[in-house]
């Protein structure tokens, strides 16, 4: 029996225009995706995120971890990440996310929230050192939160609600004319980590 049932789905584009967004829902019964937040909250690097804003080093509640087929570097709101070697979970879920989607990663950059109180304000993956108009995966685990994006010029919005275990890809020309955040909410006492799987194409 095949708990993953990993081959490849095609599923309906959330945004209307400018970009492609796939959400596959839960890959995994819930038990299986509660054992893995069990497993990434005990066995990933945690640190807390960093950003330097008009000349300010800020530090976040939330947390962030990165990883990689090799050490990468990945550089955005102005610091720099060394990736990680790749942790036997992270493995099989990167292979889990290329399976369903026909994609295929190199690196990964984890987000732990702790509550709902914590979030994203609104931006887009943009980066030099991602590969241009390429797949981001992202595998959320535990609490389920309410995923938005706002096109840059039109300011429509579209939201969905991430559920435990469950896979959502953004690709193609979605950096590019869409923003996108995790909103906060009073309402969400429990943890949620993200896996956004990614693509570096190092000296682009």
């Amino acid at each position: 029996m095949d708990l993953f049932n990993t081959a490849p789905q095609e599923t309906i584009n959330l945004l209307p225009h400018d970009g492609t967004v796939n959400y596959y829902g839960p890959l995994m019964p819930s038990a299986k995706a509660v054992a893995y937040l069990q497993e990434l909250l005990t066995n990933i690097d945690w640190q807390n995120d960093q950003a330097i804003i008009f000349g300010k080093r800020i530090i976040t509640k939330r947390k962030v971890a990165w990883y990689g087929d090799a050490n990468y570097n990945y550089t955005y709101s102005n610091t720099t990440k060394q990736a990680l070697p790749w942790t036997a979970a992270l493995l099989e879920l990167k292979s889990l996310a290329e399976a369903r989607t026909g994609e295929t990663f190199n690196s990964c950059l984890l987000n732990l929230y702790h509550d709902g109180n914590e979030g994203m304000a609104w931006h887009s993956d943009g980066e030099k050192d991602l590969k241009k108009n390429g797949a981001i995966a992202s595998l959320s685990f535990g609490a389920e939160r309410k995923f938005a994006f706002k096109h840059k010029e039109t300011k429509e919005t579209i939201s969905r609600i991430l559920e435990n275990g469950s896979l959502l890809v953004m690709k193609d020309q979605t950096q590019t004319h869409w923003l996108h955040r995790l909103p906060p909410t009073k309402l969400v006492t429990k943890a949620r980590v993200n896996l956004t799987f990614r693509t570096i194409v190092e000296g682009q």
